[in-house]
């Protein structure tokens, strides 16, 4: 990735730190690409959220009732807000921003929205999406009481910085359901990029997945973009290369990664590079010991055959052979698969504890005799059919 390794003659944080602030004060233009909302998801939100929104696409639209959502770069909080009402008063929101105007426009409203729907399930704090372990915050109380004067405060203050990555973190581990953002994974720096991922993948429950709107390009962006401060701002210059944007979701252990929407049209073209805004929606959970459970899949088709992220192949309309991690992950009615395969249990369930483990490399065809068991001797008539022995006037003769 040409992008992560390309050096800035600036600081890309504080360019955008202060192009954000003002955004938070006064409404701004260039920032980002406009998305479409339903207008009843907006009926709820003071007018000031709605005016202030930076983002480039509805990742809203994706949550559940009942879930923990983490918004990543939060902003005034429009989306927080929408998603407050989706998960509804057993469901927790979160909204993370490193930027205390857009922080302080968005606890403005708490009271407000929360008298709107009738409940309060959204919190808004500080810190830096790459870093989600670290409380800002906490961090900057505890400045406050240590100023930094020294090398050895230095030393203190990173120790201090360890302790609340571990024993106070801002989003602890395998804690939420669903993590969302729109338009800002590209304003993070190109050396962070990597560790960005890997939070996201971090904080999500087994099962849990991640639902992005971003920026991306269908070429590099050119050295002149990557030091223009007011293109970093605008979301063009960090913006992903189309391709490589998924392959950041697969590289930390994503599966069922879909791009769930694609402009068609770019919103943007500069120096013949188009930029357009996409939603990839991937999810968490493929880790794990594989065991024999005597389950198979049909993969329905239309392709002859099709090759999931740990190179399993299935070929249409044959029983093959998966494991039980699989086989859950593949008929999983809230996961990415469901609609493909046909499931195929055992005639006798095998329970964990008693199953052996299974060699998931390659792909092999599972006898029916393994998922029905050798003594499987069972006949069975419908009574009345007219393929019934005791049918005089038998359709099947």
């Amino acid at each position: 990735m040409k992008e992560l390794t390309q050096s800035l003659e600036y600081d890309i944080e504080s360019a955008v730190q202060e192009k954000y602030q003002v955004a938070a004060r006064q409404v701004s233009v260039g920032l980002c690409f406009p998305a479409e909302y339903n207008k009843q998801d907006l009926q709820h939100l003071p007018e000031e959220i709605v005016q202030k929104d930076y983002g480039c696409g509805d990742p809203t639209r994706y949550v559940s009732a009942g879930e923990t959502v983490v918004d990543l770069g939060s902003g005034v909080g429009k989306n927080c807000y929408i998603i407050a009402k989706k998960v509804g008063v057993s469901g927790q929101v979160i909204g993370v921003d490193f930027n205390d105007e857009m922080l302080g426009t968005a606890r403005k409203y708490l009271d407000k929205v929360a008298n709107e729907i009738g409940y309060q399930n959204v919190r808004f704090v500080k810190g830096k999406i790459q870093d989600l372990k670290l409380d800002l915050d906490l961090t900057q109380a505890w400045l406050k009481e240590h100023p930094i004067a020294s090398l050895e405060e230095v030393m203190k203050f990173e120790n201090e910085c360890d302790r609340l990555r571990q024993q106070q973190p801002l989003i602890p581990d395998n804690s939420v359901d669903v993590v969302v953002s729109s338009c800002v994974l590209n304003l993070v720096r190109p050396e962070d990029k990597q560790q960005l991922f890997q939070e996201i993948y971090r904080v999500l429950k087994p099962g849990g997945r991640v639902v992005i709107s971003d920026v991306v390009c269908d070429e590099e962006p050119t050295p002149e973009m990557l030091n223009n401060p007011q293109l970093w701002s605008a979301c063009i210059s960090g913006a992903f290369r189309e391709d490589v944007f998924v392959k950041m979701f697969d590289r930390v252990g994503f599966y069922g990664i879909e791009i769930i929407k694609r402009n068609p049209n770019p919103s943007e073209v500069i120096d013949g590079i188009e930029f357009r805004s996409v939603t990839v929606r991937a999810f968490k959970g493929k880790e794990g010991d594989c065991w024999e459970c005597n389950q198979a899949v049909i993969y329905k088709g239309p392709w002859q055959q099709v090759r999931d992220d740990d190179n399993h192949v299935f070929k249409r309309g044959q029983r093959t052979a998966v494991c039980d991690k699989t086989y859950r992950i593949l008929t999983n009615p809230k996961g990415p698969y469901h609609q493909e395969f046909f499931p195929v249990p055992p005639h006798q369930e095998i329970p964990l504890e008693a199953a052996l483990p299974f060699d998931c490399q390659g792909s092999s065809i599972r006898h029916p005799r393994e998922t029905k068991g050798l003594d499987y001797q069972i006949t069975t008539s419908g009574a009345g059919s007219c393929c019934s022995p005791d049918t005089s006037n038998s359709c099947c003769s």
